[in-house]
């Protein structure tokens, strides 16, 4: 159930935006430690509900299971999933309890009934964020605007990846016929007999070769460089001191932005997933072209011409972009004014927050991909949020902790 904007008061303690896991993960930290921020706080999100775009995106992919084990999840309690799995055993996966997603889902219904959150998310985008010195003024889609004290954004960010040569596409198409992952539902596609070229080696792309090969497809992977096999996005090491100790003791920002590279290391596959792509192989209906680059794509009445940069060419109905989102804070509209209001360092687009993931200068703090330099390589997942919260909820429940923390210049 949602909250409408018209009921909103003037004035607010605390405005998050975005109803995700990670504003989800905040908001249980937040009432763990501090009961009395109940009724201080508002959650903005254009769908009205927790989780929406999480679970669209999953149900669109159909995705059996997170790639996460079992202890990450927007619960403070680390173990609150596997208690609520007891009955449930066969929905956590090998090899590490890879939650199912209906399983998660659930526990995530589970935590906002139990944290009494089910009307806690205002039905409305925001579309701007006014500094007003030391507070801010948010403006809503629906031209009302509400005065908060403190922000945390909490919406993912990230601008979609779209290769150079799609933008060189000359002719007119249809817009089903190449589009991002992103706007790809499998559950809405009749794909018999259709040829589907897919660009990218992320799980996503691995996601959407077993949907569309399910649908008696043939498809086509396309690689910049070899297929990864990789349980996780980051070595499990990044989610504790193993790692990170070394992370937040480099005082070079760029340093740090190499080492979130690096142990990212670009898209890559889980083994399951890998496997049952092999066996695709095998039968004939998929195609994998390592390091392989498309050059153009020319669209001839109902069907793709593409070309790559080794001379390779090849015909398909339909392109599916598996390339990603990229993380740059200046490509962020909602953050323009701040930015100009409180210049601050960036590196490489990504902000250099204080200790807390605040926005130097002023009482915005930033979860998620954005937030790396401050939280490590798995920011943007369900570790990430934990992490970020942590960091978060102590600059929000104690007054004590004043903005005039020094940051370092080197970047």
């Amino acid at each position: 159930m949602d909250t409408n904007p018209s009921q909103l008061p003037n004035k607010i303690d605390l405005a998050i935006i975005g109803a995700g896991p990670h504003a989800l993960t905040l908001v249980t930290h937040l009432l763990q430690k501090r009961q009395t921020m109940r009724g201080r706080f508002v959650v903005f999100d254009p769908s009205g509900k927790w989780m929406s775009q999480w679970q669209q995106q999953f149900a669109a992919l159909e995705i059996l299971h997170l790639r996460s084990p079992a202890v990450h999840h927007p619960d403070p309690n680390p173990f609150a999933l596997r208690k609520f799995a007891e009955s449930r055993p066969h929905e956590l996966f090998p090899p590490y309890d890879l939650p199912g997603t209906q399983l998660f889902e659930d526990l995530c219904q589970d935590v906002i009934y139990r944290w009494d959150l089910q009307n806690q998310v205002v039905k409305a985008e925001v579309t701007r964020i006014q500094p007003l010195h030391p507070r801010f003024r948010l403006w809503l889609d629906d031209g009302s605007s509400i005065i908060a004290r403190r922000v945390v954004v909490a919406t993912g960010g990230g601008k979609l990846q779209i290769p150079d040569w799609v933008n060189q596409i000359a002719t007119k198409y249809p817009q089903d016929r190449l589009c991002h992952s992103h706007k790809v539902d499998l559950r809405k596609l009749q794909l018999a007999g259709e040829n589907i070229l897919i660009v990218g080696g992320g799980l996503t792309s691995g996601h959407l070769a077993i949907g569309a090969l399910a649908r008696g497809a043939k498809v086509h992977l396309i690689l910049r460089r070899q297929l990864q096999e990789k349980l996780f996005d980051a070595e499990p090491g990044w989610l504790g001191p193993k790692y990170l100790k070394g992370f937040f003791a480099e005082s070079d920002y760029q340093k740090r932005w190499q080492m979130i590279q690096a142990a990212r290391n670009g898209g890559s596959m889980t083994p399951a997933i890998a496997m049952q792509l092999r066996r695709a192989v095998r039968t004939g209906n998929l195609r994998i072209d390592e390091h392989c680059q498309i050059s153009e794509a020319q669209w001839f009445e109902n069907h793709w011409l593409v070309s790559c940069h080794d001379g390779s060419e090849y015909k398909c109905s339909r392109i599916w972009l598996s390339t990603g989102s990229k993380f740059d804070v200046t490509d962020e509209s909602l953050l323009t004014e701040i930015a100009d209001t409180y210049p601050i360092a960036i590196a490489n687009g990504l902000p250099i927050l204080d200790t807390y993931l605040r926005w130097p200068g002023c009482e915005l703090f930033i979860m998620g991909a954005l937030a790396a330099l401050q939280v490590g390589p798995t920011a943007r997942n369900l570790s990430g949020a934990r992490m970020a919260s942590e960091k978060i909820v102590p600059a929000i429940v104690k007054s004590s902790i004043a903005h005039n923390l020094r940051i370092p210049t080197r970047y």
